[in-house]
């Protein structure tokens, strides 16, 4: 990995009507010709995920979106894609210029308002009025008069928005408060179809950072190495981590005494809502033969003879039920399906998506009365793995009488089935 993943960094969404000059904006703020711009109107078409560093603060995406006043049918399809980046910012910037009724950004602030982003206006090309543009009163957000052309009143922004990510953004942690200096994490990593040649996946990669942040330390193995591993101990270790897809071969080779959990459950409760997602997988035992189930992956990828959403879940569910139900796969940054169709969403566990919109897709099956749950906890379920995979976490506390599900048993101190 050469730089911060798009996933890891803030997002920051430039929105505002065709040609009030986002594009130049951003290209003023990175100091760099990163942005295309012109003087035709709708030059920017889809979104523009720029990555950048924002320094001192750091690495940030910079998304930079098509005109919310965009005409005919392939305007609205536009505005669309741009009212979707909605959802993943954690800070907007709203640019206007002395041409502005006001009437769409009223509108798109009551929206970011609504998913708790952080706004800024900006009154852009100043260098061509004698009094910089103003907001009406009830916006009630901070201006920042602005020429992208000259510069003026960049820095100001610039400043400002570095202060808002410095002490807006917290980050929920991974691993690390798990963890004290010295711990030992074994991580168990299969090498198999699904891993790319030649490096770790994100999961993996972000998982490993966070135990060094932790002055931790971590042992990667391969499933079929993990007991050896383990007999090699002077002593146990704090955790371990596994791929949630060889869970029941981790759990049957890691003592009793000895946390496990998945990289898949890590991501739940850093990106999304572990809780949610705990209680969301209980609807499996209300689900009756033919319920329509929608698996929801962040992003597109080949699918593998052996898809863990696309064969394997589907296997342990009809294993799990002993009847078929109804799996949907659905790919990619949209959601483009009524979610009131299905009796359970099971989410991925979102490595390439922000938190904003890990809980956005969470905010909106809690709408509309379907539970959710993600990979790593429906298989530690259907596994029999519940509390095991989430004793580590101090808010499962309450799971600790739960039953475990009866695919597995536990038998002189290992599970097994």
């Amino acid at each position: 990995m050469q730089g911060t993943p798009r996933s890891l960094r803030p997002h920051i969404g430039i929105f505002g009507r065709r040609n009030v000059g986002k594009s130049s904006l951003i290209n003023a703020l990175v100091g760099q010709e990163v942005a295309i711009v012109s003087d035709v109107p709708g030059t920017t078409t889809d979104p523009v995920f720029k990555p950048i560093e924002l320094l001192p603060f750091g690495p940030v995406v910079l998304i930079d979106t098509a005109g919310l006043d965009d005409e005919g049918f392939l305007g609205e399809l536009r505005k669309q894609k741009s009212l979707e980046i909605l959802r993943r910012c954690d800070v907007a910037l709203l640019v206007f210029d002395g041409r502005t009724d006001f009437s769409l950004e009223r509108e798109i602030l009551a929206l970011l308002r609504e998913r708790g982003v952080l706004v800024l206006g900006v009154a852009n090309k100043i260098d061509e009025t004698h009094e910089p543009p103003s907001l009406p009163e009830d916006f009630n957000i901070p201006v920042f008069p602005t020429s992208a052309k000259t510069g003026q009143g960049i820095l100001e922004l610039k400043t400002t928005l570095i202060h808002l990510l410095q002490r807006g953004i917290q980050e929920k942690p991974l691993i690390r408060d798990l963890l004290h200096p010295g711990d030992l994490v074994v991580l168990v990593v299969p090498i198999d179809l699904g891993a790319p040649k030649g490096r770790l996946i994100l999961p993996q990669v972000q998982t490993i950072r966070e135990i060094l942040d932790a002055d931790a330390m971590s042992l990667v193995v391969k499933e079929r190495e993990l007991s050896e591993a383990l007999e090699r101990l002077k002593n146990p270790p704090r955790l371990v981590v596994t791929d949630s897809q060889v869970f029941h071969k981790v759990a049957g080779a890691v003592p009793p005494s000895v946390p496990i959990t998945s990289f898949s459950i890590l991501f739940a409760r850093h990106k999304g809502d572990l809780q949610t997602f705990v209680a969301g997988v209980k609807a499996v035992e209300h689900l009756k033969p033919g319920d329509r189930i929608l698996i929801l992956e962040a992003c597109t990828h080949h699918p593998l003879p052996d898809d863990i959403g696309r064969v394997k879940i589907p296997r342990w569910l009809r294993q799990y039920l002993g009847f078929e139900v109804h799996c949907e796969v659905i790919a990619g940054p949209s959601l483009s399906v009524p979610l009131w169709d299905y009796k359970l969403i099971i989410h991925c566990g979102g490595c390439m998506i922000n938190p904003k919109e890990m809980l956005f897709r969470i905010g909106e099956a809690s709408r509309v009365g379907v539970p959710i749950t993600n990979y790593g906890v429906l298989i530690a379920y259907l596994h029999g793995l519940f509390p095991r995979a989430l004793e580590v976490f101090p808010e499962m506390a309450f799971l600790k009488n739960e039953t475990i599900s009866p695919l597995f048993r536990k038998i002189g101190g290992r599970w097994s089935l």
